[in-house]
């Protein structure tokens, strides 16, 4: 395809997702399949511009004095792009190229960033989301929201049960993956040029014998915080996927038990073919569909750790679309159900044992708020120094010491961000009841 032909493409994925609210990876796969002529480069390449487009989708519109699927790709080109207007207009006498810019368009592409807009359009938020933005990260919200705005690499955890750090990266060069300064047992695939397809981890055989996991920086630094040892007994509250359950478990090195939970049962299930492809032996799930109660599990446990269901802005830079559906409605229902689960939860940790709370979110309300309201209600649990637990997990370097201190809260918790800590947003307390 030419280029013409792949920007009215993305400007009818745009429509999808805009207008209909598709996710982007649906909508790029529903196009595709109603336009086989389109080769894998092609379809990275329209997915590409739409994602960027939607990573900066205010401050894109607001320079195109305009809003909607046609403007925002045009735009796109230039101000995420940099391509320059006569690079434009060269696409745009393609065949299948959309029609030609209008003259307001071709102003738009020409303006420089306006620094008077205001912060929600120059940090590419939803503008009601300023205040929180404000509360959470002061006179530093515009240039946090921004390093969000922009493409994130893919991160790989060791399987510390199958392979180790050096036999593992020599697989790895094939994907260019390099080993993060932070962590003994990370690797990272910077993040694709615009126009380029990513690297498929999942097509390398050391992803199929299970030797490596796909996991943030900062969902491994979560796990390490957990400070699970072997031979414990630990509940992941809500499971999911699973990530943390198999860090977790290599942690342990397959002594112990974990029970894995989730009310989502289809999610849990997909944690099976995970585990044995990860070799591992010490999970149990604690399944919706199979009425498994935890009755059994109540004042036992040494650790329960909560990854928290959250409105997941932490993940914009991987998921821009889910920007701007995120609702203060969505948010308000995601802090009810924090506040259930996590005074759920916490009656599963024996006396002397941890409490681990965690959230792909940046916002205090379901992060400090959300624990400093738990810490009134429940006397019994003291909040301790969630920096101090990572580091003794003994899987972060000197490097990565300094970071998690970098990134520590006034109240012991750690918030890390793609600025300040290169990973996606997270937030992570933990907290140990009284013996």
């Amino acid at each position: 395809m030419r280029d013409g032909g792949k920007i009215a493409a993305a400007i009818e994925v745009l429509r999808d997702v805009l207008e209909r609210r598709t996710p982007v990876k649906d909508a790029v796969r529903d196009w595709g399949k109603r336009s086989r002529f389109a080769g894998a480069r092609d379809r990275a390449w329209i997915s590409g511009l739409v994602l960027d487009a939607l990573r900066k989708k205010n401050s894109i519109e607001h320079a195109m004095g305009a809003t909607g699927p046609r403007p925002l790709a045009i735009g796109a080109l230039k101000h995420a792009w940099g391509w320059d207007v006569r690079k434009i207009e060269e696409a745009f006498k393609d065949e299948h190229a959309p029609a030609a810019m209008s003259a307001q368009e071709r102003e738009g592409v020409l303006l420089a960033p306006d620094p008077s807009a205001p912060p929600h359009v120059q940090g590419d938020y939803p503008e009601w989301l300023a205040p929180s933005l404000k509360r959470a990260f002061g006179e530093e919200a515009v240039i946090e929201a921004m390093a969000m705005a922009s493409r994130a690499p893919v991160d790989l955890r060791v399987n510390t049960l199958k392979s180790d750090a050096d036999k593992a990266g020599r697989a790895l060069e094939s994907v260019k993956a390099k080993q993060m300064p932070e962590l003994k047992y990370g690797f990272r695939i910077p993040a694709p040029d615009a126009v380029d397809r990513g690297e498929s981890v999942e097509a390398i055989p050391a992803y199929s014998k299970g030797w490596v996991e796909v996991q943030d920086m900062g969902s491994q630094i979560a796990a390490a915080a957990s400070c699970a040892k072997p031979g414990e007994q630990v509940l992941d509250y809500c499971a999911g996927g699973g990530g943390k359950t198999i860090a977790m478990a290599a942690m342990m090195e397959n002594k112990g038990q974990i029970f894995a939970h989730d009310v989502d049962g289809r999610r849990l299930s997909a944690l099976i073919p995970r585990m044995d492809r990860a070799g591992i032996r010490n999970v149990q799930l604690r399944h919706p569909k199979e009425n498994a109660s935890l009755d059994d599990l109540e004042g036992k446990l040494d650790l329960v750790i909560i990854d928290a269901p959250c409105t997941g802005v932490g993940t914009w830079r991987r998921k821009p679309d889910s920007k701007w559906r995120v609702s203060e409605g969505a948010l308000k229902k995601r802090m009810e159900d924090q506040a259930t689960i996590l005074r759920t939860a916490c009656t599963y940790v024996r006396p002397g044992g941890r409490l681990v709370y965690v959230t792909c979110s940046f916002l205090m309300e379901e992060n400090e708020d959300q624990v400093a309201s738990f810490l009134i209600d429940r006397d019994d649990f003291k909040q301790e120094d969630a920096a101090d637990a990572a580091i003794r997990s003994g899987l972060l370097t000197d490097a990565g010491a300094r970071l998690v201190k970098k990134c520590k809260r006034p109240d012991g918790s750690l918030r890390l961000t793609p600025r300040s800590a290169g990973s996606d947003g997270f937030f992570v307390a933990t907290m140990r009841r009284a013996g």
